[in-house]
């Protein structure tokens, strides 16, 4: 056998060694807490009960008990002081569960220890498995496993043929089918023969064909596309038996033939068949071709568009589905293979997920005889893909093709390989197969040979014998693969078609009739001997066929003979030949030379000239088919077989010139073709390699080749890594050499000479049956290469020594536990086959003469060994370990493992490459980057076979370069990350921590580093005394700690750097240095060799000092605070509180560096620190802060109690209160996101400013998942860092910075995912306060040891506080209220003299929890109440600090909380008066009369607040319940002012003016009762009495009924408006609202009560700004004088009628609506809101004013009644209400009129027109604290028809007066009265009235009166009318003169007509005076009154 053949073949079918580290999976690389292992790791998680989850479905709900508590109750169902109905209530209710033993008193330390119990038991071990890892693309420390090396597949496709149907059956077809790409004009797969012919029609060819092989009977098979596109086609040939006549002849009846017509054509079609019979019997050998069809392969895949003609009817068996391709030119082709085969291809031609399609092809195309070649199929191919193509011109053959098209699954059955072999799993040799198809790729591929394949393909193209002379007219070519020139020499190895034999030893071409120069288009497909030798050729002999049978004429006769020698000077002919074509047979000795050699004495066709044009094709994992690599592999396998001389080419090389041309043919290696250069490099490599270690003994002279193979090497791996981009990791490693050095590469000396036998129990060899290609990974890695070619006996490969079992036992009998010895062994067992032991002696070490060619090379050898040094030192570690196992010394110690010369080299190595990093990190940044990780690589791998000590001197080297490098740059930011990347890389170490030397436990090693001694090492257990002192050294970055813990140290004091805020220019590297850290806790939080707490513990000491650095950071920390503005604080603070929060520092900072203290808000304060320094820090990102808390959390949480505790004995006030800070911030940070904000979050995609979010993608500050949490708390106003650069992390623009790609990601999540993650987060938030109460517990003892530092005790309360305040699980709260009472019940003087401030915050707090939905909480929460308010009695004998606590915690609960459900609240309520009945103690004092009172005060409150919430929608009524909510608080001075504050700010919202001005009278009004009872100043108001000027109403504010607490009782008037500067600041608001309102008549009223106080204080500067502000407001009096430039309202009565209303029903109300509303704007309104509220049929608005009959009205339906009023004032009133102020402010009534007449209509003749005035007098005057009062009395005035007309004609006379006396004057109104007056025309105008009233005396004497005033009033309207005349007259142009004369003509007819009327005087009126008042009482009733009270 060939050696070259040897070597391939040995190198395709031996057993790999591969080194695999025991615990490499335990490194950080493998973290479990990535996103895809995370969701194992969380199974059986509890679920967290959260009541922000718990509240039911918000709307339904609410809705249900509206409705519920608006048919219950009215206002007037529990008037305020009803105590007994509540009461009733309440004692009726339930309490919720009792705690047991809570009022027995336990001693503190009792109560401790089973809190602390009950808080540890049930914990999450692992807190990192619930906290997401950040967000990285992929942990840098992370090498990917290479893929296994496995034979190229592209992308594979299913096709089966199902039927094939012409009209008629006369004759046999064969069909072939190929793939072909039209735009590379290339064919791109082999030919797939097969025949549906029915047994009938292959019975005729019986004679010609011998018995089918099965493989040759396939129907279906599979094709590989590697290259995806549009331009890919199905091409279908047909042919037929050969007959006479040419193809459009034969062709004819198939196209005329209708199967229809078969029995009318019947005797037509038996001749055609019996004709058919003849030729199959006569020329059943040849074939003629017949027709081809083609299919358009993507239209299929993507079945989008309509195919071409020829395939009319595609049935899609499912949808149709679209898909877009394009095509990537690079050659990624090895995308991401799939595990044992590899797919590759652009993903967006995926073939390999469409849905399966079953076509049906109806047309053919006839063969045009002319048009054969490939070139014109391309044409034709072009041609189809046009909308008008000639082919759709062309008559059809009618045919019917059914074809399934579908993906290739995985690992189909029954499957042959184009060798025929079968693939495994194969179980039935009898079963139809299916044909694996050899691809051609259209591009080159680049995948190394894995699989023995030697085929060669032979393509006659086309032979020209026009000039031949004689008959050659049907010609054929009978192709034969010779060994030899005797004919019987053929060999059987050319492969048969479709049902035939497997190989045949000669193959024809078709027959084109009668053409002497014909095309072919046939493929022949031989296989290849392994060996091949100078006689092997092809042999073309030509054949004319007579296809007449004619006497004496033979059926086929020779007509020419041409050859192909296969060898040429050792290498394989192969390409395109033009042969000449001998007349007779070629004579001795031809096949050596080639035909072109002319030879003596024979004939040729047209003179030796080429007319024969043949393409020989070889698709070889043998011959490299490239020069250079031939002659390199030539020569090492001459020296290797000592065979001289060699002959390559032309040249003969001796023995002497070997060496020279050796070392060129090294050097030519570049010139190689890259193809063959990357299917062989395996080889090569290995041969390389070889050179290396055995250097060749050439002519006696040892040769050294080691060098030039280094640089050969260095070009080669250079080349692949730049030629081939898209097959790089993360890491610049090309996957091709990566699986070299993983699996292929050996240990040269380890090749067995003979295979011996496994270890013990395998025996037998490694051979098995079938090509295995499991596509499934063995248990172990795919150690299964072992193959054997053919045997396919199916059984074999059932035999129990599978590859796997192999496998198996051989690692098992390796794993020999070496724990024992755990620090200086490797703990790997590196499992290698045992087959490999038999060794050679070797004369180098591959490892050491690695290292040495690397030191010692130079120049552009050493750059291009610089730029892939990953392939190196991967080479290097592989032959190290090879090394080590095959000399067995992987026990002995590591010291003596390696020779000092080698140990010198790596570090000479280590030390230059160290310094390359250095010098050229700003030049060449992507080499260095990648140069960098490999060193890491490198030493991590080291740290796995060397010694320790060495491997950390190197580490040490590498730190000292750059950091001598680091002191002289102005910007060091890429070096530092340079090096945390090679820190990173390092650590991620399997053996981190017992690296690292955790004190004791791990009993202590001989030395730990170079630069301890062991002494100090020993002691560094825990000792006794010695370690108290040190306590501090294992908290702080101390020598010592950084000796001790070598790798450790370097993390943290990494971190430490970076993160110090004085750290000039790395605040980007913020977020690398946290995931390191991050990542690496993670680690060790999952690994299983630390589950044991006690271990944990140990480990977590190695980052004890993580805890100092992170409370450092304290001032740069995202404030995750800052979130919770929405929750709890009152609103008016919170707007200016936003508004500053744009700005580049918080307001929170700003305030903290001002040193003032920070704005209380309700949260128990801001967290910030006063920050010492005034400079701003770079805040960091909310990711990076959060992953910085969680580690923190995790040392809490794992370090030894006992050690924190001391470490926080010896800390200061300021260390501990930054402790407590950082608690505190990280309660909000790992606070608990309700599920359905998760979901809103979801539909909440577009970001309101896309601009920021894209600098925030490029300066990546915050990660995706940030943004979820930032957007879905509304949270987005605030740039994340609250810092101007966004803390740059990651400032390079990096493709993992762009997050868009994780956003769309995260964004579409299932439900069920959403449900996952907020199960996890529920989990993570409980876990991590139940830590941070552990910790504050730890902190509280220290204080109870030490008895001192009780100042930090409040910051402890606040972290607690905030807790409770945020989003917390039921399981959390039970915990923290037992640590809340322990706390309090331990020092209640903290509570209750010092913090009161945090008092009012408890209250509010626990009265929140008291309202929860869950009753565990409740429990807990109403216990703490109780024993709060029972301390608070304890010390003082009364509670009233916790009572009115909590009785304003419940209205500001009441007032802000969205989701409050009073029903919890009672139920608590109820359950702290049972705790009072029960508690025996305290029963004989007045304590639990005291709780009752309070409770049922509570609950009056709740009842009002709770309707409150109920009318958030109607503002009236909602004003409403808020004033009666303050009028229930007249006793608590502090409460009511609350209150009126509030509607302050509601009226305010909705610019009601007025009214907030009244609401802040009235609260200063309050405040003066109250200042002037405390102090006796003179010039303060005296109470509200100064106040009426403004408002009358404001009296109600004195407190002089009996139950007034006296303001200096403790607790009571101590809000901040309770002094002189509350009351002169509610004043001035006050006057600003009056004045927006535009009354600026009141604001000199305000005025005057503030002047007296300000001249007291003598401040001049205020009493200024209030002059000014008069004068303004005074001007403003002046220039407004009508009043109708102000506005102040309009009046309408609104009357509610119907159960419905509940509380309002049969109330009537005037309301204040702004200026010029019109009615039907009020109307539309509140129809529409109570439409909305009781459904738009149920209310109507009822359009008249009539009074109303409730007996009418439909009981279920709700009507409103509204009408216009206008304030109504007496006569004498008017006196004083001169101005328009005058007339719109204080005003109490208002009248409207009805007209009606007797009969019931509205309107009637004159003399029967009534009209009724009601008059509305109000509650209150108006402007008032509320836009609506009750009307509180009625009275009607109806007026007769003639009162009615004295009211009309005074009326008409008032305005002429006004039109006339108006200046200036205005002619167009004045004309318009006019004509209104003296018009004759005007209906009913005053002529008709004079004569209805007054043509005769009225009979009734009581209407004398009328009578007469009426007449009076027309005498005084004529003479109006005349003076009106004679102003107009003056006013009037010429033009009018006409008009005034008709005027005038008309007055004086009225005139006339008016004066006998006019004059006629009732005689009885002027007689003399009547004696005394006799009938004095029924005129002074001027008119029928009707009083109605």
């Amino acid at each position: 056998m060939d050696p070259h053949v040897r070597d391939c073949i040995r190198s395709y079918t031996e057993d790999w060694a591969i080194v695999i580290r025991k615990y490499h999976k335990l490194g950080t690389g493998f973290n479990p807490n990535t996103l895809d292992k995370q969701k194992e790791r969380q199974k059986g998680l509890p679920k967290q009960v959260f009541e922000s989850d718990e509240a039911p479905d918000g709307n339904n709900y609410q809705d249900e008990q509206d409705d519920l508590k608006r048919r219950s109750m009215s206002i007037d169902d529990t008037p305020r002081g009803s105590w007994a109905c509540s009461i009733f209530d309440l004692k009726n209710s339930l309490p919720d569960a009792l705690l047991p033993n809570l009022l027995d008193r336990t001693p503190n330390e009792e109560i401790d220890r089973q809190n602390d119990d009950q808080r540890k038991a049930n914990r999450h071990k692992e807190l990192f498995a619930l906290h997401p890892s950040p967000d990285e693309e992929e942990p840098i420390e992370r090498l990917s496993v290479p893929e296994v090396p496995k034979e190229h597949f592209g992308q594979r496709l299913l096709v089966k043929c199902l039927s094939l149907k012409f009209e008629i059956e006369i004759e046999p077809i064969f069909a072939s089918l190929a793939l072909y790409d039209v735009k590379e004009k290339k064919k791109i797969s082999e030919n797939f023969y097969f025949d549906l012919n029915s047994e009938q029609m292959k019975g005729l060819l019986r004679p010609h064909v011998p018995p089918a092989a099965i493989t040759t009977l396939a129907r279906s098979a599979i094709f590989s596309i590697t290259y995806p596109s549009q331009d890919v086609f199905l091409v279908i040939k047909l042919e037929k038996v050969l007959q006479q006549g040419d193809i459009g002849e034969c062709a004819e009846p198939y196209m005329i033939f209708k199967e229809a017509d078969a029995t009318k054509n019947k005797e037509k079609l038996e001749k055609l068949k019996s004709q058919a019979d003849q030729f199959c019997q006569r020329l059943g050998k040849y074939r003629m071709p017949f027709a081809w069809t083609a299919i358009h392969l993507m239209n299929i895949v993507s079945s989008a568009g309509s195919l071409e003609r020829d395939s009319t009817e595609v049935e899609i068996s499912t949808g149709e589905r679209k898909g877009s391709w394009s095509e990537r030119r690079n050659s990624s082709l090895v995308g991401r293979r799939s595990l044992e085969r590899t797919t590759s291809g652009d993903d967006s031609c995926n073939l390999t997920s469409f849905r399966p399609a079953t076509l049906t092809v109806t047309n053919f195309f006839k063969q045009e005889g002319d048009r054969l070649s490939d070139e014109d199929l391309y044409k034709f191919l072009a041609d189809m893909r046009r909308p008008s193509s000639v082919l759709r011109r062309l008559r059809p053959i009618t045919a019917q093709l059914k074809i399934d098209i579908s993906p290739a699954p995985e690992n189909p059955h029954y499957c042959l390989t184009p060798e025929l072999l079968q693939v495994k799993l194969y179980p039935d040799s009898r079963v139809r197969p299916t044909r694996e198809i050899l691809e051609f790729p259209a591009r080159d591929v680049y995948i190394p040979n894995t699989t023995y394949r030697n085929l060669l393909y032979i393509y006659p193209q086309s032979l020209n014998f026009a000039n031949r002379q004689g008959s050659a007219r049907n010609i054929t070519v009978k192709v034969q693969f010779m060994y030899g020139e005797d004919p019987s020499n053929a060999m059987p190895v050319i492969f048969g078609k479709s049902s035939c034999s497997e190989f045949s030893k000669e193959a024809y071409t078709a027959v084109v009739y009668h053409n002497r120069s014909p095309d072919f288009h046939e493929e022949i497909k031989v296989k290849l001997p392994a060996t091949l030798t100078d006689h092997h050729h092809l042999l073309f002999t030509f054949y004319h066929v007579s296809c007449q049978q004619k006497q004496n004429t033979p059926l086929e006769t020779p007509v020419g003979y041409t050859w192909i020698p296969m060898l040429q000077n050792g290498r394989l002919k192969t390409g395109q030949f033009c042969l000449p074509v001998s007349l007779e047979k070629p004579p001795q000795a031809y096949s050596v030379l080639s035909p072109e050699v002319p030879l003596p004495g024979m004939k040729w066709v047209d003179n030796h000239k080429g007319v024969f044009n043949v393409e020989v094709v070889a698709v070889s994992s043998i011959h490299t088919q490239d020069p250079y690599l031939d002659k390199f592999f030539a020569l090492v396998n001459a020296l290797d077989e000592h065979m001289f001389p060699v002959r390559i080419g032309d040249m003969r090389i001796m023995e002497n010139n070997l060496e020279n041309e050796l070392k060129s043919s090294i050097a030519a290696l570049n010139s190689s073709q890259l193809e063959p250069v990357v299917r062989f490099l395996y080889l090569l490599l290995d041969k390389l390699i070889l050179l290396v270690v055995r250097p060749p003994v050439i002519a006696g002279q040892i040769v050294n080749l080691g060098q030039a193979s280094f640089e050969a090497m260095a070009s080669i791996i250079n080349r692949l890594h730049k030629n081939l981009e898209g097959n790089h990791d993360q890491h610049g490693r090309n996957s091709l050499l990566a699986s070299y050095i993983y699996y292929v590469f050996r240990l040269p000396n380890t090749y067995p000479n003979s295979p011996s036998p496994g270890p013990g129990g395998l025996g037998g060899s490694v051979h098995y049956a079938t090509m295995a290609r499991s596509a499934v990974r063995p248990a172990s890695l795919n150690l299964n290469r072992s193959r054997s070619l053919s045997n396919s006996n199916p059984d074999i490969s059932g035999t129990p020594t599978s590859p796997d079992d192999e496998v198996r036992s051989i690692i098992g009998s390796k794993a020999m536990d070496r724990s024992c010895n755990r620090m200086s062994s490797h703990t790997e067992t590196s499992s290698f086959l045992q087959t490999l032991t038999g060794r050679l002696p070797t004369k180098k070490l591959f490892h050491e003469e690695l290292a040495l060619q690397w030191v010692v090379c130079s120049g552009s050898v050493r750059e291009s060994a610089l730029q892939q040094a990953w392939f190196f030192f991967e080479l290097m570690v592989k032959s190290m370990v090879h090394h080590l196992y095959f000399n067995d010394k992987l026990d002995a110690p590591r010291k003596s493992r390696f020779p000092e010369r080698f140990m010198d080299d790596i570090a000479a190595l280590v030390s230059t490459i160290a310094s390359d990093i250095v010098s050229r990190f700003q030049k060449d940044t992507e080499m260095v980057e990648r140069l960098n990780t490999s060193l890491a690589f490198f030493l991590n791998d080291l740290l796995s076979v060397m010694d320790r000590g060495f491997v950390f001197s190197l580490i040490k080297t590498c730190y000292k370069q750059v950091s001598s490098k680091l002191y002289s740059l102005p910007t060091p930011s890429v070096l530092v990350s340079l090096r945390l990347d090679f820190l990173r890389i390092t650590c991620s170490h399997e053996h981190y921590v017992t690296l690292n030397l955790p004190c004791s436990l791990l009993t202590p090693p001989a030395s730990p580093s170079p630069s301890v001694s062991s002494a100090t090492s020993q002691s560094s257990g825990f000792s006794t005394t010695v370690q108290d002192q040190k306590i501090a050294n294992m908290f702080e970055l101390s020598v010592p700690f950084r000796q001790q813990h070598y790798l450790a140290g370097l993390v943290l004091t990494e971190l430490a750097v970076i993160l110090d805020p004085d750290a000039e220019g790395l605040f980007g590297l913020h977020k690398k240095v946290i995931n390191m850290v991050h990542n690496l806790l993670s680690s060790h939080d999952s690994d299983p060799r630390y589950s044991d707490p006690q271990i944990k513990a140990r480990v977590a000491m190695l980052y004890l000092p993580l805890i100092g650095i992170i409370m450092e950071t304290v001032p740069q920390l995202y404030d995750f605070t800052e979130t919770h503005n929405q929750r709890g604080r009152p609103i008016c603070i919170a707007d200016d509180y936003e508004s500053e929060s744009g700005s580049m520092i918080s307001q929170t900072v700003a305030m903290a560096i001002a040193g003032t203290s920070v704005p209380q808000l309700t949260r128990p304060g801001s967290f910030l620190l006063t920050s010492t320094s005034g400079r701003q820090h770079t805040t960091f990102s909310a990711e990076s802060s959060r992953s910085l808390l969680i580690c923190l959390l995790w040392v809490l949480k794992n370090a030894d109690e006992t050690v924190l505790q001391k470490w926080f004995t010896d800390l200061s006030v300021l260390q501990l209160n930054r402790l407590l800070d950082l608690l505190y911030l990280c309660v909000s940070c790992f606070e608990y996101k309700k599920v359905f904000e998760r979901m809103n979050s979801l539909t909440f995609k577009k970001s309101k400013d896309m601009r920021a979010k894209l600098e925030e993608a490029i300066l990546g500050s915050i990660g995706a998942r940030q943004e979820m949490v930032r957007r879905s708390r509304g949270q987005l106003e605030r740039s994340p860092s609250g810092s101007a650069f966004g803390s740059q992390e990651n400032l390079r623009w990096r493709k993992d910075m762009t997050h868009w790609r994780q956003n769309t990601e995260k964004l579409d999540k299932s439900r069920a995912e959403i449900e996952h993650e907020a199960l996890i987060d529920g989990n993570l938030a409980t876990e991590a306060n139940l830590i941070i109460l552990d910790t504050l517990e730890i902190v509280v003892q220290t204080v109870s040891v030490t008895e001192s530092k009780e100042s930090i005790l409040g910051g402890v309360l606040k972290v607690l506080l905030h807790s409770m305040a945020c989003n917390q699980s039921a399981v959390y709260l039970q915990h923290c209220f037992a640590t809340q009472r322990a706390l309090v019940s331990k020092f209640p003087e903290l509570l209750f003299e010092e913090e009161t401030e945090q008092c009012a915050d408890l209250c509010l707090r626990l009265l929140r929890h008291c309202s929860s939905s869950i009753g565990t909480i409740r429990s807990h929460a109403s216990a703490s109440l109780y024993l709060l308010m029972r301390q608070n009695f304890e010390i003082g004998n009364n509670f009233a600090r916790v009572k009115m606590q909590v009785t304003m915690s419940l209205s500001s609960l009441v007032g802000t909380s969205q989701n409050f459900n009073e029903e919890f609240l009672r139920r608590s309520l109820k359950t702290i008066l049972t705790y009072a009945e029960e508690d025996l103690e305290l029963r004989e004092t007045t304590f639990p009369d005291q709780v009752q009172d309070l409770v049922f005060n509570l609950h009056m409150i709740l009842s009002d607040t709770v309707k409150m919430k109920e009318h958030q929608e109607d503002p009236e009524m909602l004003i409403d319940l808020m004033y009666r909510i303050a009028k229930g608080y007249q006793t608590s001075p502090d409460l009511r002012l609350t209150w009126l504050q509030n509607m302050a700010g509601k009226h305010s919202e909705r610019s009601n003016h007025a009214e907030a001005a009244q609401c802040l009278v009235h609260s200063a009004a309050l405040v003066a009762e109250y200042l002037s009872m405390l102090e006796d100043r003179k010039y303060l108001p005296v109470g509200c009495v100064t106040f009426q000027n403004i408002s009358s109403n404001v009296l109600e504010e004195s407190a002089v009924s009996d139950d007034v607490v006296s303001p200096d009782e403790e607790g009571i008037c101590s809000g901040k408006y309770f002094t002189e500067s509350g009351l002169v600041g509610l004043l001035e608001q006050a006057a600003a609202s009056f004045s927006m309102a535009g009354m600026y008549e009141a604001v000199n009223e305000v005025y005057k009560v503030l002047i007296p106080i300000h001249e007291a204080n003598r401040d001049a500067k205020k009493l200024s700004t209030i002059h000014g502000k008069l004068q303004e407001a005074f001007s403003k009096i002046v220039h407004q004088s009508t009043g109708w430039e102000r506005m102040f309202g309009t009046y309408f009565r609104v009357g509610f009628y119907g159960t419905k209303f509940g509380d309002l029903d049969e109330q009537e109300f005037v309301y204040k609506e702004p200026a010029i509303t019109k009615l039907a704007e009020i109307s539309h309104r509140l129809e529409g809101f109570y439409g909305e509220r009781f459904g738009e049929d149920v209310v109507e608005v009822i359009k008249d004013s009539n009074p109303v009959d409730k007996c009418k009205l439909d009981p279920n339906k709700a009507y409103i009644q509204i009408t216009y009023v206008e304030p109504y004032f007496d006569t004498y009133e008017m006196k004083d209400r001169i101005t328009y102020f005058d007339k719109n402010y204080n005003l109490r009534r208002f009248m409207y009129c009805t007209p009606f007449t007797l009969d019931g209509r509205a309107h009637g003749e004159l003399h029967e027109q009534f009209k009724r005035k009601t008059i509305l007098t109000t509650s209150h005057a108006f402007p008032y604290i509320k836009t609506r009062v009750n009307v509180t009395h009625k009275e009607e005035i109806i007026l007769t028809p003639i009162e009615v007309a004295i009211e009309d004609m005074q009326k008409k006379t008032q305005e002429l007066a006004f039109a006339t006396h108006q200046d200036p004057a205005d002619p167009k109104m004045l004309q318009m009265v006019l004509q209104g007056s003296v018009g004759t025309t005007v209906n009913q105008g005053p002529l008709e009235v004079a004569q209805v009233f007054l043509s005769e005396i009225p009979s009734d004497p009581k209407l004398f009166r009328h009578h007469n005033k009426l007449r009076l009033c027309f005498k005084d309207f004529t003479k109006r009318c005349e003076d009106a005349l004679r102003k107009n007259k003056s006013l009037i142009g010429p033009d009018q003169k006409e008009y005034q004369r008709e005027l005038e003509r008309n007055y004086h007819r009225l005139k006339e007509a008016l004066q006998p009327l006019i004059n006629r005087k009732i005689p009885q009126l002027y007689k003399a005076v009547l004696p005394v008042t006799c009938h004095r009482d029924s005129f002074s009733r001027m008119s029928l009154r009707k009083m109605d009270l």
